[in-house]
């Protein structure tokens, strides 16, 4: 047992805390990756978008996979805006209000957009209107995205950034940068007060992004049947 643990006998326990955190901020993480993927993928299949797919790094830090998730979102809130360019200049303006009319029939605003990218991809998918409709229509871009990739920001400016995402390393890090007893306790205590504050936001906007996307991705799979 370490000096420290025996003077300080709760950092054990902190220790084992803010790994768990640590944990469940690489899963949501890991999660997120995976949705972004996957609605890349559909952007990329009908909308004619090209959206590199990303991976998380293993030997990153937090900071550097939160990067990586913030570029790939930015690209995906550049393309949905293109989206609406596309719809604003391509079509009379009282068609491009329809889109946004909460009480037009749904049918009708797909068949308006699927009109424009038949035009502009010179033939699109039978889903192209489907999801281009979703994406504008929904508060995807407006809220979901802007929330985590500001919440993302954070973490990766935060105590948590420059921690390595990999859970030995994280152990090791804590240890050895604790020279002291008292200095390793108020480490451990400031980052799992970090960890608790950021997780919890950085769960909850991640839940509303991956159920955004998931309602983009069952459509497709519904109409594919």
């Amino acid at each position: 047992m370490a000096l420290s643990d025996l003077l300080y006998p709760d950092n054990p326990k902190r220790r084992q805390e803010l790994i768990h955190l640590h944990q469940e901020l690489l899963d949501c993480m890991s999660t997120n990756f995976h949705a972004t993927n996957e609605l890349a993928g559909v952007l990329n299949e009908h909308l004619g978008c090209t959206i590199t797919h990303i991976q998380m790094r293993a030997s990153g830090t937090v900071k550097e996979n939160c990067d990586i998730m913030i570029q790939a979102m930015s690209e995906i809130q550049h393309q949905v805006q293109k989206i609406d360019s596309d719809m604003k200049e391509k079509l009379e303006p009282v068609l491009y209000q329809k889109l946004y009319d909460i009480k037009e029939p749904e049918l009708e605003k797909i068949a308006i957009a699927h009109k424009v990218f038949s035009i502009v991809l010179g033939e699109a998918t039978s889903t192209a209107g489907m999801v281009a409709v979703k994406l504008l229509s929904s508060n995807l871009i407006t809220l979901t995205v802007s929330t985590l990739v500001s919440l993302l920001a954070q973490i990766g400016a935060s105590v948590l950034g420059g921690i390595s995402i990999t859970i030995l390393g994280l152990g090791i890090e804590m240890i050895l940068h604790a020279i002291l007893g008292a200095m390793e306790r108020n480490q451990l205590l400031a980052a799992v007060r970090s960890y608790e504050e950021h997780l919890a936001e950085f769960k909850a906007a991640s839940e509303k992004y991956q159920r955004a996307i998931r309602e983009v991705t069952s459509l497709v799979r519904q109409q594919a049947q």
